[in-house]
């Protein structure tokens, strides 16, 4: 169809190299905060997470000193359990909740690696529990006696104890077997050291009587006024696992020593 101007023809309104005005986006606007907020919540989320698993399932710890040598060396790393033998005060972080005794869980059984908190200290040990409530506890000429019987041993060889100083002293290892048969090595210097010859320790009811398989380099139970006996709801959790070791209590982030300083081979291991 053709008009007195020529042929219709519908204009571009906008020039092709004109901009087009950018209105502002109100739904990019909100994103932002709302992406903060989220990942706030999963950060928060993730702190609860941990915080409930390590309280009421497993806890990470180390070993510092060379109180369990061999059994548990300078260096290792390892979870303990929570649940298997309920929870106490000390379960939990702080020791905020007074928890009286113990609740839920099993008792422990003689010769499993426990971490707990001494009534004097404010650190957590870790040792094996020897005796059970009711036990008498003695040591003579550097054997252990448990309720009069003589604790079985017998020598494996002689090796070498490096405490956390640095001090290195010749030991002699034996396999000890605790009278439900668990068996352990422990290290001995000598027959005739300061907890070499003890009292009879009579454990109280409630109580459980702690020592370290390092015999001569172990501050436990046999000395009263600094561990004593431990009560049930200081225990803390039942060493299972290690995960991880390296030598000379090297900090795990320096990442640059691990090549010469891994023990790869007490690594995702059974304690026992």
């Amino acid at each position: 169809m053709l008009t007195r101007g020529g042929p219709f023809r519908i204009q571009n309104p906008r020039p092709q190299n004109e901009k087009a005005i950018q209105m502002p986006d109100a739904t990019k606007a909100k994103e932002k905060p709302s992406e903060l907020k989220e990942t706030i919540i999963v950060i928060v989320e993730a702190l609860l997470i941990a915080l409930v698993f390590r309280t009421f399932l497993y806890q990470p710890f180390s070993i510092p000193t060379a109180s369990l040598q061999p059994s548990m060396m300078i260096g290792d790393y390892f979870i303990a359990s929570k649940f298997t033998w309920g929870y106490g005060r000390y379960s939990f972080p702080f020791g905020i909740i007074p928890i009286q005794g113990r609740i839920f869980g099993r008792e422990p059984n003689r010769g499993d690696i426990a971490v707990f908190r001494p009534v004097p200290q404010k650190e957590d040990y870790v040792k094996r529990v020897i005796g059970l409530p009711g036990d008498t506890i003695q040591m003579k000429e550097g054997r252990l006696y448990i309720n009069g019987e003589m604790v079985k041993r017998e020598f494996v060889g002689r090796g070498t104890d490096t405490d956390s100083f640095g001090t290195s002293l010749p030991v002699l290892v034996y396999k000890e077997t605790l009278p439900n048969g668990v068996e352990h090595l422990i290290n001995e210097i000598s027959d005739d050291g300061p907890l070499d010859n003890t009292q009879e320790y009579v454990v109280p009811e409630g109580h459980y009587f702690m020592m370290g398989d390092n015999r001569d380099r172990s501050q436990d139970s046999r000395i009263l006024s600094a561990v004593g006996y431990v009560p049930a709801g200081n225990l803390i959790g039942k060493a299972e696992a290690r995960f991880f070791s390296i030598k000379d209590n090297i900090p795990p982030w320096q990442v640059w020593k691990w090549p010469e300083n891994l023990r790869l081979d007490r690594m995702f291991q059974s304690v026992y």
